[in-house]
C-alpha cells in the first residue's frame, strides 16, 4: 500500500482517536512496577493556549513517554487552576458568570491541547472551582484551625485598589500589582494568615536536599526570600520614659557606633513618643504617608532616605549617650521589630540618612590595614559607610578584637546586664490568604455573637459558591450583600450567625494540586494513602521560573502541613525541577499588548502538531530562551515531509523491526549505517537523561536521517535489513517528540503493535567500534604522516608502520632513532636526531 502525500490533520487526528479510545495512557497505582511522575505546572484556563504553554507541555509529554518506554509506570495528568481574579475579571468584562466563563474556557483548551497529541490520563483532570475539589482543602484549612496553623489578625496589609483584594507580600513586585499593575496601597485589615514562619528553619534546610534535583537560582531565590539571619535582640531604654524599645541587629560589634534610632511608621510606639511633641501632626503625616508606600520600594538600596524626628531620645546600653528617635521610610514593621539602632559608619543607608539631617556618626570598625600600620579610620577618610570586616575601635573594652569575635562578646556582656540575648530573624512574613474577591474558595467559618468564630460542621462541606450570583463591575465580592448566603445558623449555640465572605487565595488551590492527581476521583478522603505514597514525590516537575517564589514555596510548605496532620508523607513535593525558558519573539516576550503573538492553533493547522512540537524543542535547550522563527518551524516542517519521503522510497525495501535487531552489518555502507544507528541511540539517551537537550537529540537524529539517505541506494538490494533497523531505530528515537508521524510510519512499514508501548532501545557499544582506525605520526612533534591500522593493533605493529611510512622514513632517514611513543588508536611520535 502506497504511502500518499503527508497529511498532518488527517494522521495526527487517526492516532490521537486511537490513544484515546485504546486509553493507553491511563495508569493506575502498581507496586510490582517503579513508578514515574511527570508534571507540567497546571494552566490558568484563558480560553486559548500560547506557545509557552506548547513549550512547557512539549517537554513534559516527551519526558513521560521517554519513561514509559523506559518500562516506568509513567503518571502524566493535567488539570486548570481555575480559581483566581483574570477569571472573574474576564467573566466582569464579558458580563456572564465566572463559572461560566471558566467551564467554557476548560472546554476550549482541553480539546487544544488534545490536538497537540499529549500523553495525559485525561481520567485525572481536576479543576480546583469544582465544589469537590475545593470541598477537600476546605477541610484542611479546618485542619490547620484546629491545629493553630491558621489564624485571624488585624494586619497592615498591600491593598491592590484595581483588583479590590488584598495581596500577599510575594504578589506585589516593585510597588505594584502582580495582576493589573495598580499601585498597591497599605491598609489595616482583619485577615486569616497561616503560619508559614513556623516552617521557615524547615524549608531553608531542606533546600539542601533539593541541589542535585532543582536549578541553583531557584534554590537562591527561596533561601533569599525565607532570608534567615543571625544576630542579637537588643533593648534601648528611652529617656524621660518608663519604656524600653528592641532592636534587632546582625552587627552588635558597631553597638559603640550607634548614634540615633529609626523606627518604622508602623511602630506601635511611635503615638506614644509624640503624644506630647509640639510637632506630631508633622509625624503623623509623614507616618501616613510612608505607610501608604510599597514595602518592596521601601526596602530597596536606591530609595531616597526621608525621615522625622519624635522628639524622644534612647540611651545607648553601652556609651551610656543620647540618640534621637527617628521614623525612617526604609525601616519595616515587618523584619525584626521594626526598629533600628542607627550605625552611620558602618551602614550605608544609616550613612546617606545621616548626612542628609546632619546626625552625628562615630567609626568603631577600623580597616585591617590601617589596623596593621597602628592608624584609626576617620570619617575625614570617608565618603560612604565601611562595611567590610576590620577591628573594633573607640569601643572601651572591646578595642582590638576582630568585629566577628566582637559581636558574641558584646552579646554575653549587654546578656549578664539583661540588655541582649542572641537572636535569629528572618524576612519571611505568615502568608495572608483572605481575598475579598467572589471567584474563590469560601473560607469555610462562621462568625456568631456568643461563640466567636465557629467552624462550619465538615458533614456540611463544601461551603459553595452561590450559582446566582451577580459580579460588580468594580471588582467588589457580591458575597457580602447575599443575605442568603451570609445568614447562617450556629452550630454550637443554634443562634444567628454570619458567614465568612472572604475567599482563600488562588495559591492555595494550586499549593496541592499535584496531590489530587493521584487520587482524583476519591468521594471519601482527597486520596488514598497508599496509592498517594505510591505516586508520591512528583519526579520531574516542569514550569516557569516566574513561579520560584510564588508557587513553589507554598506548594513546599502545605506538603509539610499535610505531612503534619497525618495526610501524607512526603516532606517535599518535587524531587526534581525544570524551569523552561520563555517563547520570545523580535527579543521580547510573546504578548497581545506587544504584537507579537504566534497562534498555536494555526500554527497546527499550517504545519501540523508534529512539526510545531519539534521546532519548539529544537530551537533551543528547554532552560535557555527560545526565539520565535517562522523559519525554524519551516525547516521543522520541511525535515519531517523529508522523514515522510524516505518512508516511502523505502516502503517496498524494508520491513517490521525492532531496532537494532538485524544481525552483523556486511558492507562498509552497512557498517556506517550501524555505527550511527548506535552512536544516535547513546547520544539521544544521554542527551535526555543529562538535562532534557532535546535539541540535541533532535539534532542527532536528523544526522541519522542523513546517513540513512547517503547509503540506501547501495543497501537496498544488498543488505535491506539494516536500512530496516535504522528506519526503526529512528522512529522509536523519534517518536516522544513527533508521536504521531512515527505512529503512522511504524504501522506502514509493518508493525502491528503500536509504537505506544515500544521499549527504548539500548545502544550496542561494540558497533561504535571501528574495524581500522587512522593515526597520525609525528616526527619529532611535526606532522609527518598518517597509517591505516587495525583498531588496538599490537603496540610493535603500529611502530612497525609508522617506521616504514614513505613520508615518514623520509625524514627519519640517517637519524638516530631514541624513541617511539604511541597512544592507542591515536598517536605515534617517533623522536629521532
Amino acid at each position: 500500500m502506497a504511502i500518499g502525500k503527508y497529511q498532518p490533520e488527517k494522521i495526527e487526528k487517526k492516532w490521537q482517536d486511537i490513544w484515546q479510545e485504546s486509553g493507553c495512557f491511563e495508569v493506575e497505582a502498581d507496586t510490582s512496577r517503579d513508578k514515574y511522575y511527570v508534571l507540567e505546572m497546571f494552566p490558568y484556563p484563558s480560553g486559548k493556549i500560547h506557545m509557552g504553554h506548547v513549550r512547557n507541555y512539549s517537554i513534559g509529554d516527551v519526558v513521560a513517554r521517554f519513561k514509559s518506554m523506559q518500562g516506568f509506570n509513567v503518571l502524566h495528568p493535567m488539570g486548570w487552576d481555575a480559581f483566581g481574579l483574570p477569571a472573574e475579571n474576564a467573566a466582569i468584562k464579558h458580563n456572564t458568570h465566572p463559572a461560566k466563563w471558566t467551564y467554557q474556557n476548560i472546554s476550549e483548551m482541553r480539546e487544544q491541547l488534545r490536538r497537540l497529541g499529549y500523553s495525559y490520563d485525561w481520567r485525572r483532570e481536576v479543576a480546583s472551582c469544582r465544589p469537590e475539589y475545593y470541598k477537600w482543602e476546605q477541610i484542611f484549612f479546618l485542619k490547620f484551625l484546629e491545629k493553630g496553623l491558621v489564624y485571624r489578625k488585624n494586619s497592615p496589609v498591600n491593598w491592590c485598589p484595581g483588583c479590590n483584594t488584598v495581596l500577599a507580600n510575594e504578589q506585589v513586585e516593585e510597588g505594584l500589582c502582580w495582576r493589573c499593575d495598580s499601585e498597591v496601597e497599605q491598609k489595616d485589615m482583619e485577615q486569616w494568615f497561616l503560619r508559614i514562619t513556623d516552617y521557615a528553619d524547615e524549608l531553608l534546610a531542606d533546600l539542601d536536599s533539593l541541589d542535585k534535583g532543582w536549578p541553583e537560582r531557584v534554590l537562591t531565590m527561596q533561601r533569599n526570600w525565607i532570608g534567615k539571619s543571625y544576630g542579637a535582640e537588643l533593648t534601648f531604654r528611652f529617656k524621660g520614659l518608663d519604656e524600653t524599645v528592641t532592636v534587632f541587629t546582625t552587627r552588635p560589634d558597631t553597638l559603640f557606633g550607634a548614634t540615633f534610632m529609626s523606627l518604622a511608621a508602623e511602630h506601635p510606639l511611635v503615638e506614644k513618643l509624640i503624644e506630647n511633641y509640639e510637632k506630631a501632626d508633622e509625624v503623623r503625616a509623614f507616618c501616613d504617608k510612608v505607610r501608604n508606600m510599597d514595602r518592596i520600594k521601601r526596602g530597596a538600596d536606591d530609595l531616597e532616605k526621608e525621615g522625622v524626628f519624635t522628639g524622644a531620645y534612647v540611651v545607648n546600653p553601652v556609651t551610656g549617650k543620647d540618640m534621637p528617635v527617628y521614623v525612617a521610610n526604609f525601616v519595616l514593621m515587618g523584619y525584626g521589630t521594626g526598629a533600628v539602632m542607627a550605625v552611620p559608619a558602618h551602614d550605608q543607608r544609616d550613612y546617606e540618612f545621616a548626612s542628609k539631617y546632619e546626625l552625628p556618626m562615630q567609626v568603631v570598625i577600623n580597616t585591617p590595614e590601617l589596623h596593621k600600620e597602628g592608624k584609626v579610620l576617620t570619617l575625614e577618610d570617608m565618603d560612604a559607610a565601611y562595611t567590610d570586616p576590620g577591628f573594633l575601635v573607640n569601643s572601651g573594652q572591646f578595642d582590638g578584637m576582630d568585629n566577628e569575635s566582637a559581636k558574641k562578646a558584646v552579646v554575653e556582656h549587654l546578656d549578664k546586664e539583661g540588655l541582649g540575648t542572641m537572636a535569629v530573624n528572618y524576612r519571611l512574613r505568615d502568608w495572608n490568604v483572605s481575598r475579598q474577591r467572589f471567584w474563590g474558595a469560601p473560607i469555610p467559618v462562621m462568625y456568631c455573637d456568643s461563640c466567636g468564630v465557629v467552624p462550619v460542621p465538615e458533614q456540611d462541606l463544601p461551603v459553595t459558591l452561590p450559582e446566582n450570583a451577580q459580579v460588580r463591575e468594580d471588582g467588589r465580592s457580591p458575597l457580602p450583600m447575599m443575605d442568603e448566603f451570609v445568614n447562617c445558623t450556629c452550630p454550637k449555640c443554634g443562634g444567628a450567625a454570619r458567614r465568612e465572605t472572604d475567599t482563600l487565595d488562588t495559591f492555595f488551590e494550586s499549593s496541592w494540586y499535584f496531590l489530587r492527581y493521584c487520587d482524583p476521583r476519591n468521594t471519601d478522603a482527597p486520596w488514598d494513602r497508599e496509592t498517594q505514597d505510591y505516586w508520591m514525590q512528583v519526579d520531574q516537575y516542569i514550569g516557569g521560573i516566574e513561579h520560584a517564589i510564588l508557587h513553589l514555596l507554598y506548594a513546599r510548605f502545605f506538603t509539610k502541613l499535610l505531612r503534619d496532620c497525618g495526610y501524607v508523607t512526603a516532606a517535599e513535593p518535587f524531587a526534581n525541577l525544570l524551569t523552561q525558558g520563555m517563547v520570545l519573539k523580535d527579543g521580547a516576550k510573546m504578548s497581545k499588548s506587544k504584537g507579537n503573538v504566534v497562534a498555536p492553533s494555526e500554527m497546527i493547522k499550517k504545519y501540523g502538531a508534529d512539526a510545531t512540537r519539534l521546532f519548539i524543542l529544537f530551537a533551543a535547550p528547554p532552560a535557555k530562551e527560545l526565539e520565535w522563527s517562522d523559519r525554524g518551524i519551516e525547516g521543522a516542517y520541511r525535515f519531517i515531509n523529508r522523514l515522510w519521503r524516505l518512508a516511502e522510497e523505502l516502503e517496498k525495501v524494508v520491513s517490521a523491526a525492532k531496532p537494532v535487531s538485524y544481525g552483523d552489518p556486511k558492507s562498509e555502507a552497512a557498517k556506517a549505517l550501524r555505527r550511527k544507528e548506535h552512536d544516535t541511540i547513546r547520544r539521544a539517551t544521554r542527551d535526555i537523561e543529562n538535562d532534557f537537550q532535546f535539541n540535541t537529540v533532535i539534532a542527532a537524529i536528523m544526522e541519522l536521517v542523513n546517513e540513512i539517505y547517503g547509503c540506501k541506494d547501495e543497501l537496498k538490494g544488498s543488505e535491506p535489513g539494516s536500512l530496516s533497523s535504522a528506519m526503526a531505530t529512528t522512529l522509536t528515537l523519534l517518536s516522544p517528540i513527533a508521536p504521531h508521524i512515527c505512529e503512522e510510519l511504524w504501522e506502514t512499514i509493518g508493525n502491528t503493535e503500536r509504537m505506544v508501548g515500544q521499549p527504548w532501545p539500548t545502544h550496542d557499544e561494540s558497533a561504535l567500534v571501528l574495524d581500522e582506525v587512522t593515526v597520525v605520526v609525528q616526527v619529532c612533534g611535526k606532522v609527518r604522516g598518517k597509517i591505516t591500522v587495525p583498531n588496538n593493533a599490537p603496540q610493535a605493529d603500529v611502530e612497525k608502520a609508522a617506521l616504514e611510512q614513505e613520508n615518514v622514513a623520509k625524514h627519519i632517514e640517517g637519524k638516530t632513532l631514541r624513541k617511539v611513543i604511541v597512544i592507542p588508536n591515536k598517536l605515534v611520535n617517533i623522536v629521532a636526531n
